[in-house]
């Protein structure tokens, strides 16, 4: 077996270090993989917290990467509940928090991202403000919605981006009333412009959900000790069971830092190159991290499920030195109530000249294409149309000009434009 007497340690216990570990066996590695994550939980997936798990509609042995005895069985150490505190890259070895010491002849750093905190009155000094990263975050909100002492008060939602209008849709599904409070006057409208917006504006409010656009947050009360409320910037007063802050994340690179390995400062996390190594030679990153080279020149990191998916197994191939070069067209997918949708690419509002449709959107059944100026597609989302995403990759990697009236045409093959 290669490798027999190197020792690969993973910093990460999330599906990127997962993946990486059983990429490492599968493909010959015969030395010690190690992966050190700081919950106690085995390495799972986070997008069914959000859905189907927080809904209840999935188990929790459902959202694991691997069954549980395949880490033995592969010769995966695990240390969980570990933090990983200090890495010695002179030594090649990084330090736990309760003093141990693991080294390393490479290192993954797959540390993910932690959720932006509510920095207003009141956000600390009453149970039930939530945030949802983990999957114990995903149990207290699930056991908040289920008490129906408090039936008919609403989950307040800071936060129209993906997580809370899942979010949104899995409260809702639980019978619990919802209102979103989004400054900008669309849900997504950072990362799919007005038009799209207004489409998840009528799903949720065919729904029940009430959105307060243009306002924010500015007070918590509380009863009890518990939420009783929230006040928006404007002065509405609003009763609350809870409250969901869904405002974005940050990476996590406070270890990255520390060590001197270079950031990026443009897209923050850890710059790395093509082949996902950063700036150390011993060191790779991959996930919510990693700040690999764009087509464009500059650097783009990606927070979505088929990042970690796929770049935890190209860092592994990386450290075996494997030529790989980490390219992937950005890809997420969301189900809300009873629209399904995969979105590819990368177009956010301002960078785009317009949307093209194909299909009927009224129906929430259609795809929606983002053309730069010259006729270029920058991104394509598919609501409850399925099969193609291929062909909506496939041109956006081609880079080409699309005739706008075929690309609307459903009788024109997009794998033929």
């Amino acid at each position: 077996m290669d490798g027999m007497h190197r020792t690969f340690v993973i910093i990460g216990g999330g599906l990127a270090g997962a993946k990486a570990a059983q990429t490492l066996r599968e493909e010959g590695f015969g030395g010690r993989v190690i992966l050190i994550g700081d919950e106690h939980e085995q390495p799972y997936e986070r997008p069914p917290l959000s859905k189907g798990y927080l809904a209840g509609r999935a188990a929790k042995e459902s959202v694991f990467v691997h069954e549980p005895s395949w880490y033995a069985t592969h010769h995966v150490e695990l240390h969980l509940g570990q933090q990983a505190v200090h890495i010695d890259r002179e030594e090649r070895e990084v330090r736990l928090g309760d003093g141990a010491r693991v080294p390393y002849d490479a290192l993954l750093l797959a540390t993910g991202a932690e959720p932006h905190r509510l920095q207003i009155p009141g956000a600390r000094g009453v149970a039930g403000v939530h945030h949802l990263r983990r999957l114990a975050h995903a149990d207290h909100l699930r056991a908040v919605l289920a008490d129906r002492t408090r039936q008919g008060e609403p989950l307040v939602i800071a936060g129209a981006g993906w997580i809370g209008l899942e979010v949104a849709a899995a409260a809702r599904e639980l019978g619990s009333p919802v209102v979103v409070v989004e400054p900008s006057p669309t849900p997504l409208h950072g990362v799919l412009g007005p038009e799209l917006g207004e489409v998840f504006t009528g799903l949720h409010q065919e729904h029940g959900v009430e959105f307060r656009f243009g306002r924010r947050l500015a007070s918590i009360s509380g009863r009890d000790g518990q939420v009783a409320g929230v006040v928006t910037d404007d002065g509405e007063e609003i009763p609350a069971r809870a409250v969901l802050a869904a405002i974005g994340v940050r990476p996590r690179t406070a270890l990255a830092g520390a060590a001197g390995l270079k950031l990026a400062e443009d897209t923050g996390g850890v710059a790395v190159d093509a082949s996902l190594r950063t700036s150390d030679p011993h060191i790779w990153a991959a996930g919510d991290i990693a700040a690999f080279p764009a087509p464009d020149g500059g650097r783009l990191r990606v927070e979505h499920w088929a990042n970690a998916l796929n770049s935890g197994p190209a860092a592994a191939r990386a450290m075996l030195g494997q030529e790989v070069t980490y390219d992937r067209v950005p890809y997420f997918f969301s189900d809300q109530y009873d629209a399904g949708l995969e979105y590819s690419g990368w177009a956010p509002h301002g960078s785009y000249d317009r949307v093209v449709y194909r299909g009927e959107v009224g129906k929430r059944a259609f795809i929606a294409f983002w053309l730069s100026a010259e006729g270029r597609v920058l991104a394509g989302l598919n609501m409850n149309v399925w099969d193609v995403t291929g062909p909506i990759q496939e041109l956006i990697r081609s880079g080409r000009p699309v005739d706008a009236a075929a690309l609307a045409d459903p009788a024109t093959d997009l794998g033929s434009l």
